[in-house]
């Protein structure tokens, strides 16, 4: 058989967004690799990546619509095949049920970045339901605290250009572990170190990162704004804050620093737990420096302080003048560069789009027993997992168990959401469909193409939607555009056609040269062209208009320490992208059965050794693990790996199970890392989980995972 090769993007909720090669032969994806020629990817894939196709053609893509024959949560033994008709009809049914009963806003879109793709993510189905005039979902269940944060101080979700990182002489990683969450952003990193450059890693856990750093700095969670304000406060005082490069692109500089009085490197110091010299020696960097990237990391806005953390640590290279150099200044999300606008596409002119309500996609469980004033009675959900990764695991299952809740889920393989499902309705992936990909770490767009058979039945997100659409009667011609007809919609506006990309699958969309320095005369996204140090839209909403610390709630809670004295952490793994290969044998191996790594002293008072069972608990619920013994954290921290599925996991629960419902003080958003529990010993067999009923989806026996540190989140 003849093979070709044709180009395509990564869908997955990853800042690199990289560019592949993909080798079809017969109408199937046989090989793939990275495009050597992208500026930012170079050719590489991760390790999860590497193995993608594995998801494509595993025997547990779904390939046929399902409905429920049986009782919530028993598994796929609870659900019989059925046609696209019939399908299509039960869910029309249930929606108009729901609407006729309770209005549009009983129906809940749940959505998120199980593809980030423009076309297949965030389009149809948001017109679909603004049509209807259902509940609107507030998507913070990731980024809410820092675009809030970042909304605040810049204007928007903006920063340094990420490949004039190679100029700076100081690099900081806060919270970042680029080796796991961001690889491609390492070889520029690097290239840096080459031409001289410092590299400090900030964050509570000894990362593969921060083992690879010039210096690793290691706060207590929850106190990154502390250190912030203390190595500002360090800077001012040595007289290095650039006075003349505030006074003309910030406001409130003479506020802030009055608020920097506050914080002595010795009071910073106490609050993070480090010590005094350590905060001096990093101030002493920053103040010398120029220029010094601060790049941020998304896993530290998990607790209550987040944007106050994230607002303080992007005022630092502020009050240094750094972004006046290409390589300087901040960034944590280049997505506020890309012109794409989903709004006029999502509710197009002309389309009506009732008001409608807007629901928190991080309070699930608390909307779906008891929050929400009308009730959510039909729930659909797309592009994402909610029963493996939202927050109060055990309060969200029970909700997803009513009976009077109708559930609708379009997956690739069935996954502990669709065993919740009434109707579970199949979903290409990316080689199968077209889509369009923006990237929140590079400032490239590329155009994903299809190129290979989707197996069975199964149909992309928007002829999935635009067929629930024509079951409920809704004749509206915006519901009759392709999908290339949305990517035209999409690129409206952006300096590339939709004809070239198709020529040349990428092309850098934002504006900002390589290498510039985009801020060095200001210009921000404010009105007045500003970064705010001090917003008094912050004081109208009861938030401080200033940078400052807001402990975590349970992390810095004594009466809690005493009942739960492990702060948890649940960080990204190196072989899992959140959800989506949890099921897969391969990246299962890789990663390893559930662990929660406790340093030797915490193993040691509780008489735990490596490997011995243990149950992790605290009022909201438990999940069993086994004990790895890891000097990668401190004394009073653990850590273990997000994103295993509940129905692979034994004692069928995850870490999600002990995560609170709890908004963040700015964006409303999930305060996962915000989070005491205790371990106790269980019987070894415990940690043998039970096969699910279904056992087309079982990986095969989880060897130890390779001994690496944790990455950040």
């Amino acid at each position: 058989m003849a093979r070709t090769t044709h180009p395509g993007a990564c869908p997955l909720d990853c800042p690199d967004t990289c560019v592949w090669q993909l080798t079809v032969e017969d109408g199937r994806a046989v090989a793939l690799r990275g495009d050597r020629d992208h500026p930012f990817t170079r050719g590489a894939l991760c390790g999860k990546v590497n193995r993608y196709l594995d998801a494509v053609n595993g025997p547990d893509r779904l390939t046929t619509p399902y409905v429920r024959t049986g009782p919530k949560g028993a598994g796929r033994v609870a659900y019989r095949p059925a046609s696209w008709a019939e399908a299509v009809d039960r869910v029309a049914a249930g929606l108009r049920a729901s609407i006729e009963r309770d209005g549009p806003e009983a129906v809940l879109p749940y959505y998120f970045a199980g593809t980030m793709g423009h076309v297949q993510g965030w389009t149809m189905g948001q017109r679909l339901f603004a049509h209807l005039g259902a509940s609107r979902l507030d998507t913070t269940i990731c980024t809410g605290a820092a675009r809030a944060a970042l909304r605040s101080i810049y204007g928007g979700s903006v920063g340094f250009e990420p490949e004039s990182i190679v100029a700076a002489r100081l690099i900081v990683l806060w919270g970042a572990n680029p080796l796991a969450t961001n690889l491609h952003l390492w070889p520029f990193v690097q290239q840096a170190r080459e031409r001289g450059a410092y590299l400090v890693t900030i964050d509570p856990l000894r990362t593969d990162t921060a083992a690879r750093s010039d210096e690793h700095l290691a706060p207590l969670p929850g106190t990154d704004a502390a250190l912030a304000l203390g190595l500002m406060r360090h800077v001012r005082d040595a007289g290095a804050a650039d006075e003349e490069w505030l006074a003309a692109h910030t406001v409130g500089w003479p506020e802030l620093s009055a608020r920097l009085d506050e914080w002595p490197v010795e009071r910073a110091a106490a609050e993070c737990g480090l010590p005094v010299e350590v905060l001096r020696r990093l101030g002493d960097r920053i103040a010398t420096t120029r220029p010094t990237a601060v790049r941020v990391g998304l896993g530290l806005q998990r607790h209550r302080g987040a944007g106050q953390a994230l607002r303080a640590i992007c005022a630092l290279p502020l009050v240094t003048g750094d972004f006046r150099y290409p390589g300087g200044g901040a960034l944590v999300s280049t997505g506020g560069h890309h012109p794409i606008d989903e709004d006029p596409v999502v509710r197009p002119p002309g389309m009506p789009a009732p008001p409608a309500r807007s629901v928190n996609m991080s309070r699930l469980a608390t909307v779906l027993t008891g929050e929400a004033d009308p009730p959510v009675t039909s729930l659909v959900v797309f592009n994402a997992n909610p029963a493996a990764t939202a927050p109060d695991q055990n309060r969200l299952l029970a909700g997803l168990r009513r009976t009077d809740l109708f559930t609708v889920v379009l997956e690739q393989r069935w996954t502990d959401t669709c065993d919740y499902a009434d109707v579970v309705l199949p979903a290409t992936m990316q080689p199968e469909h077209l889509d369009l990909h923006s990237s929140y770490g590079h400032h490239y767009t590329t155009l994903n193409l299809p190129v290979t058979r989707a197996p069975g039945e199964a149909l992309p997100n928007t002829e999935i939607f635009r067929r629930i659409a024509a079951a409920l009667g809704l004749d509206h011609p915006r519901f009759s555009d392709s999908d290339e007809d949305l990517a035209r919609q999409l690129l409206a506006g952006t300096p590339v056609t939709f004809e070239e990309l198709r020529e040349r699958t990428y092309a850098r969309t934002t504006g900002v040269p390589v290498g510039a320095a985009p801020f060095a005369a200001g210009g921000f996204r404010t009105p007045d062209g500003r970064a705010r140090l001090h917003d008094p839209a912050l004081a109208r909403l009861g938030v401080d208009p200033l940078p400052g610390h807001t402990p975590p709630a349970e992390a810095a809670d004594p009466e809690l320490a005493r009942r739960f004295p492990l702060v948890l952490l649940a960080p990204a793994g190196r072989f899992l992208m959140n959800s989506t290969f949890a099921s897969l044998p391969w990246h299962a191996r890789r990663t390893g059965p559930p662990r929660v790594h406790l340093h030797p002293d915490d193993a040691a008072a509780r008489g735990l050794a490596d490997g011995d069972a243990v149950r992790v608990h605290n009022d909201r619920g438990a999940f069993l693990a086994a004990v790895a013994l890891d000097e990668a954290t401190r004394p009073g921290l653990a850590f273990t790996y997000k994103a295993y599925w509940a129905r692979l996991s034994p004692g069928r629960s995850t870490v999600n199970a002990v995560t609170a419902v709890r908004d963040t003080d700015l964006g409303e958003a999930p305060t996962f890392h915000d989070c005491r529990v205790e371990v106790a010993p269980v019987p070894a067999e415990l940690l043998v989980p039970e096969p699910p009923a279904d056992t087309a989806t079982v990986p095969a026996p989880a060897a130890p995972a390779e001994a690496t540190a944790v990455p950040a989140g």
